[in-house]
């Protein structure tokens, strides 16, 4: 059994995490670090989990978590892992982190995006960016597993093979997304409160929200290139969970199979995802005119993906559809866990989107 301890149990995606590890077969939770809720039952906090989890809170003490845990999981703001994560914890413990501080490998652009000093630099290049599907092989061999952000998720798995394949110009990728308020954490926050969010859609962090230096660096890779520059918007919209991406992009002049030279077609794009993704257990490819609802991936660990071309204007409009919570956070740190463990990448996460 892996031993597991989380740091910040009670937020959104630390309970979240709770909920699958205790359907997981090989984990058993030793510690629910919690600095707001010390010595209160965790399920006192969350009364879903009453009869289930008799564990107490305990502080977020990573040097001591490490001497009793395999791995760690840490769900906590930007900048809390770096200021304490050691060479010594590492070395007891393998550390998955849900917050940004090791997945942008350059300090200056993470500096600058979230206002805030790095503080553990040494560890950015080893730390592993915990995108399973693209970087399956080298999360199997990493201590510190930066795991990414949940608008990023689902931005980049939606784009990734129109970027690989070089079929779109990439400074034409503009990316409008949409986020249950969950996203926000469960800190009070007056413009989360439901007569502030309630029949309503929001924009917010227009051109400056903290994911589109992570999206870029990613696809940059993606594109064999310095970061891309895109255009991202999120918006907020009234429902607990869900992400919807909708990503529009100028395809690009190619050879075509014939010979012939023009853009891609729509086969050809479908044979892109088939390509990168035919195989993958949580990417499912819908069928042709069919595009994603996030009310079809609630509750679960899958990405749903949907495209079309619009021939009039050169363009692919591409949809990806996760739920925040799980494939955004929680079930993808889990399904980090699994391949840095050597077990099946799937286990403790086959259940079955929730729907009504």
């Amino acid at each position: 059994m892996i031993k597991v301890g989380i740091v910040g149990a009670t937020g959104y995606a630390g309970a979240e995490i709770v909920r699958l590890l205790l359907s997981h077969p090989q984990a058993e939770i030793k510690w629910y670090g919690s600095k707001s809720y010390v010595d209160q039952a965790y399920a006192d906090v969350y009364k879903n989990f009453f009869k289930i989890v008799e564990d107490l809170c305990k502080e977020d003490d990573l040097s001591k978590m490490a001497e009793e845990v395999d791995v760690i999981f840490t769900a906590t703001p930007q900048g809390y892992l770096a200021s304490v994560i050691s060479e010594e914890i590492l070395q007891k413990a393998k550390v998955i982190d849900l917050s940004a501080d090791f997945r942008l490998k350059d300090v200056s652009v993470y500096e600058k995006w979230y206002g805030i000093e790095h503080k553990a630099t040494q560890f950015l290049e080893e730390a592993v960016y915990g995108l399973c599907e693209i970087n399956r092989e080298k999360i199997k061999n990493t201590r510190l597993l930066a795991n990414p952000g949940c608008y990023t998720t689902c931005s980049i798995l939606t784009a990734y093979p129109l970027v690989k394949e070089g079929y779109i110009d990439e400074k034409t990728l503009i990316v409008d997304a949409k986020s249950g308020t969950s996203g926000a954490g469960r800190g009070a926050k007056i413009p989360n409160l439901f007569c502030e969010v309630n029949e309503s859609i929001k924009p917010y962090g227009v051109t400056t929200h903290r994911h589109t230096s992570e999206i870029e660096e990613q696809l940059g890779y993606a594109a064999g290139s310095d970061p891309l520059t895109i255009n991202f918007t999120p918006h907020l919209v009234p429902m607990n969970r869900g992400i919807l991406a909708t990503e529009y992009a100028n395809l690009k002049e190619v050879t075509r199979p014939d010979g012939t030279k023009g853009l891609p077609t729509e086969e050809m794009i479908r044979e892109a995802y088939e390509k990168y993704y035919g195989n993958e257990y949580f990417i499912r490819i819908l069928k042709k005119g069919e595009f994603p609802e996030t009310r079809f991936v609630e509750g679960s660990n899958f990405v749903d993906i949907g495209f079309t071309v619009d021939e009039r204007t050169g363009r692919v409009i591409a949809v990806g559809a996760i739920d925040n919570l799980v494939k955004g956070a929680a079930g993808q740190a889990v399904q980090n866990m699994n391949l840095m463990f050597g077990l099946p990448e799937n286990m403790g996460l086959t259940m079955m989107p929730v729907f009504p």
